[in-house]
């Protein structure tokens, strides 16, 4: 995950924070390219399950795609 320094829920202000990573049939594939896609991984609030941050993990897949 990108360096955040996101250390508190912005919803019920709990601080103990998780990193989830979502992959299988959900990944994140480039609009016009063949690719096997990206796992997205979540910084999640531990205490009232909101997801804080969400970033691909590897964003080098999406070059030139615009």
């Amino acid at each position: 995950m990108t360096n955040s320094t996101t250390t508190e829920c912005p919803q019920c202000k709990n601080t103990e924070l998780g990193l989830g990573k979502q992959g299988g049939y959900a990944n994140v594939h480039p609009a016009n390219k063949l690719s096997i896609g990206a796992e997205v991984e979540h910084k999640i609030c531990t205490n009232c399950g909101l997801i804080i941050e969400s970033h691909v993990k590897n964003p080098q897949k999406f070059k030139n795609t615009l």
